[in-house]
């Protein structure tokens, strides 16, 4: 029974590599929220199993080509890429076309990830046989992923559709919805995981969301939405937890499995290739220059932002010297092949709590703790302590070194650096000076063209 939710939802509709339709899956619904898959705890355990097994698959989030990571980088000001893939071209020079080919599976994948999560929400609610402590959990799990996966895609797309139910009839030709809509529905669910979850991780593994993950996320939520104190608020409760959580003074154990740093992770564990994350197994660069399989490396402008002295540098950025020219890498993940598995792909961490609490607290005019919040990823990276070379630093100066070590501490990460840019107004400034053909519409990428010709109801995003 361990594989019945990869054979009856997978198996029939997410594994097909063709799967473009965000919603439209054409598939009886007593095949997918069957009774049999919600009959037991162990069979529903395994139903939400397969979301994170499909996590590290799906373009959206599996730190490949087509991921959140590498296109936000491309988009933002942190990788370059050759001329070999114009469809690549597109994201780095913000001129993406509706019919990219990169662009669709990013949308796809991720909607297919809610519709999952969708399925396993309502069969636990229709079914019985699952007890009440597992259902709970169950449904604290698959609230977060919903609401995790939303919150990229209202960033990525603005106003989208909503969907939250696995009726596909009437989610193909659901209508865009508000952002605010779409970040109500992902806080409700964040607040669902922080009540249903516990706070220990499952098995020891972190890559499975606690009542902390939530809130970790939630902390993201509220500094997006500019609600200052409930940032600082949830970003305060994880950074309390000390039992579960810890800043790694060793660079280069930070993005290990189940590192303490971690809040959540996602497992390369099945591949059928090498036991890595695709983050090593892409970004390392082994031979020059950039090619189809490794196509991006890192800007100058980038590396120009780190300081001599820092070691993030040294750690996490990696170096290929050419006759011709010297290329960089991330290099926070060190392995690109492996008999065995030792990093997982880090997709929440300790550091960026601080950061948050950081930026919250500067806002709110509390200037000596957010100094002190920032001067603890300071002192990691071997800079000085802000609280000695600049105690009397002002709000303003303050948020821009805020926003500074955002960029050097989680870059490639997440599309960090793509989406800070956007929702601290600075995208046209930056990007405008460095990216001949930019305007201020390229901040969102464009619906699709095959979605569009498919539902009525969707409108393309402006400047496309």
């Amino acid at each position: 029974m361990k594989n019945i939710w990869y054979t009856l939802l997978i198996g029939i509709c997410f594994a097909q590599t063709s799967c473009e339709d965000f919603v439209e899956v054409d598939v009886p619904d007593n095949k997918i929220v069957s009774e049999t898959v919600f009959g037991s705890d162990e069979t529903a355990n395994s139903a939400v199993t397969g979301i994170y097994n499909e996590l590290f698959k799906a373009d959206f989030s599996n730190g490949g080509l087509r991921s959140v990571s590498l296109l936000g980088g491309l988009s933002a000001d942190e990788f370059w890429t050759t001329a070999l893939n114009d469809e690549l071209l597109e994201f780095g020079e913000n001129e993406i076309m509706a019919e990219n080919s990169y662009n669709l599976p990013l949308w796809s994948s991720a909607y297919n990830i809610i519709y999952m999560c969708n399925a396993v929400m309502d069969g636990l609610e229709r079914y019985d046989g699952v007890s009440s402590t597992m259902k709970l959990r169950l449904l604290g799990e698959t609230a977060f992923v919903r609401a995790f996966v939303y919150f990229y895609l209202v960033n990525l797309y603005g106003e989208l559709p909503l969907i939250l139910s696995p009726d596909y009839r009437t989610n193909a030709l659901a209508s865009r919805s508000d952002a605010q809509v779409i970040y109500e529905s992902i806080i409700s669910d964040l607040e669902t995981a922080i009540s249903n979850l516990g706070d220990s991780f499952l098995d020891g593994q972190r890559i499975r969301p606690n009542k902390y993950t939530a809130l970790a996320l939630l902390a993201r939520v509220y500094l997006y939405r500019e609600n200052w104190e409930k940032a600082e608020a949830a970003s305060t409760q994880v950074i309390g937890n000390i039992s579960n959580f810890d800043l790694l003074n060793n660079l280069d154990e930070v993005f290990l499995a189940n590192s303490k740093e971690a809040i959540w992770q996602i497992t390369p564990a099945g591949r059928s290739l090498s036991y890595t994350t695709n983050e090593g197994r892409i970004l390392i660069l082994t031979s020059p220059p950039p090619d189809s399989q490794k196509p991006v490396a890192l800007t100058k402008d980038l590396i120009g932002s780190y300081a001599d002295v820092d070691i993030r540098r040294e750690h996490w950025i990696g170096k290929l010297d050419t006759e011709d020219e010297v290329y960089h890498y991330p290099f926070k993940y060190k392995v690109n092949s492996a008999d065995e598995i030792t990093e997982y792909s880090m997709v929440l961490r300790l550091a960026e709590q601080y950061l948050i609490r950081a930026e919250a607290r500067a806002q709110l005019g509390k200037i000596p703790e957010a100094i002190s919040d920032l001067d603890k990823i300071r002192i990691r990276a071997n800079l000085g302590q802000l609280s000695v070379i600049a105690p009397g630093i002002n709000r303003s100066a303050l948020l821009d070194s805020i926003h500074l070590e955002r960029r050097r501490e989680l870059f490639t990460e997440w599309g960090h650096r793509w989406l800070d840019l956007k929702r601290t107004e600075r995208a046209s400034d930056v990007l405008g000076s460095i990216k001949t053909s930019w305007q201020p519409s390229d901040g969102l990428y464009p619906i699709p063209e095959s979605e569009i010709d498919k539902n009525p109801n969707l409108e393309q995003n402006d400047g496309y």
